[in-house]
């Protein structure tokens, strides 16, 4: 199984799941041009269906207040409101550890923006985050076919950095070196359980 590899961003940790390779993947890419969305939907269902894990999307909470009848066994909603700010797109739980994380995906192919971000997602990441929960984002670039998880713990600079108009992105770079680098395969398609595996074990050392 091939899985990411390269120099580690604190050197005294493994380099196993780290970074990004300029080695191209011999595998074969047969639905290139899917969504990162429907990516993480096929991989969560073979965890699903294989016991690995169980990661599901949030529903988004939203009020109906105009509803229309034409037929007495069908309804159609004509209007409704979002209720709440969403939190993050995803949570579970996995090998005991509760996992909560957003996935974004962007055509830019030199940095991510992050006024793709909200201000109550990142308050969700963080109270989670204190909770010990695992908490990160997984950043497609969809222009490079490049996926990567980017832990919390290292989101939180880049963040800070952008509420002070310092910079309003982050770059590729910046992704590679602080990220897990996630190649496709066949099945799962994207399997991002094994960078979790790694920053699981990373954030264990510097919480100790």
């Amino acid at each position: 199984m091939n899985y990411p590899n390269g120099k580690p961003f604190k050197g005294n940790k493994s380099q196993v799941g780290r970074t990004y390779e300029d080695k191209p993947s011999k595998i074969d890419y047969g639905g290139r041009g899917m969504s990162l969305e429907s990516d993480i939907e096929l991989s969560n269902s073979y965890y699903l269906n294989h016991g690995v894990a169980v990661i599901h999307k949030k529903p988004t909470p939203v009020q109906i207040v105009n509803v229309r009848y034409p037929m007495r066994s069908k309804a159609v909603i004509n209007e409704a409101y979002f209720r709440t700010p969403s939190t993050t797109d995803y949570n579970g739980i996995y090998n005991g550890h509760y996992l909560d994380f957003e996935a974004k995906e962007t055509k830019n192919k030199t940095s991510f923006p992050l006024n793709n971000m909200h201000e109550h997602q990142v308050l969700h990441m963080e109270a989670c985050y204190q909770q010990s929960g695992i908490v990160f984002l997984l950043i497609g670039f969809k222009s490079l076919n490049e996926v990567y998880l980017l832990p919390y713990s290292k989101f939180k600079y880049f963040w800070d950095r952008h509420k002070k108009e310092i910079k309003k992105s982050i770059t590729v770079e910046e992704i590679r070196k602080n990220g897990y680098y996630i190649p496709y395969q066949y099945q799962p398609r994207l399997n991002y359980i094994i960078a979790v595996d790694k920053l699981i074990l990373d954030e264990s050392e510097d919480r100790v």
